[in-house]
């Protein structure tokens, strides 16, 4: 497994897409989707792109429950 010093964060809001990507100008062999996760790899089969479709409902639905762990442990 490679580690990944540098990860460029990119959201468009229009599509509500969040995009990680380990390697932007690598390029894409091919994508694996799971929910709502869109998962694009190399040729070397090492992950280059994530982008989470629906993010912003995504990521609320993830929040309130943490929030709900970090306010009870003050």
């Amino acid at each position: 497994m490679s580690a990944y010093n540098n990860i460029d964060v990119s959201y468009d809001p229009e599509a509500d897409v969040l995009s990680l990507a380990s390697s932007p100008n690598a390029p894409i062999d091919h994508a694996r989707e799971m929910g709502n996760l869109v998962v694009h790899f190399g040729k070397d089969d090492e992950p280059v792109l994530i982008e989470i479709l629906g993010a912003s409902q995504a990521l609320r639905r993830q929040i309130e429950p943490m929030s709900k762990v970090v306010n009870s442990s003050k």
